[in-house]
């Protein structure tokens, strides 16, 4: 091999490198549920991303959220979705999506309503921010 193509191929894989763990250039998310549905009802989340299964949680009426922390990868295509079961009905939503949510929360909170999952909007200060339910996983 030439110098040139061993400096193109070095090149190439800093390159592919930085690309792949320059998630440090990505702030932390970090991602609140809280169940909003109603006294006595309790809710069981199972939340997964591409490569991660985050497990089943119960969380009680106006409780301690659920919680969990990452870092988007670097090219734009983090997505957690979760199902979420109360009376024997399940729902689906995608927790966090990178091109909806990344700009909108550092620390984003959802409150879970029979309704639908609804974020917390830091410029009012409300949950209002709200999104029906997803029909498939």
């Amino acid at each position: 091999m030439n110098p040139s193509s061993i400096n193109s191929l070095l090149s190439f894989l800093v390159l592919l490198f930085v690309a792949t763990e320059a998630g440090f250039l990505l702030h932390k998310q970090d991602i609140l549920v809280y169940n909003d549905l109603q006294a006595g009802t309790d809710l069981t989340l199972h939340c997964k991303s591409g490569d991660d299964d985050l497990g089943i949680h119960v969380l009680t009426y106006q409780g301690n959220p659920f919680e969990f922390k990452f870092r988007p990868h670097f090219f734009a295509v983090t997505l957690f979705y979760c199902s979420m079961e109360w009376n024997g009905v399940t729902h689906w939503f995608d927790i966090y999506d990178f091109n909806r949510d990344y700009e909108k929360c550092k620390r984003c909170l959802w409150n879970i309503k029979a309704t639908g999952p609804c974020m917390l909007n830091y410029s009012t200060n409300k949950y209002d921010i709200c999104y029906p339910w997803q029909t498939t996983a």
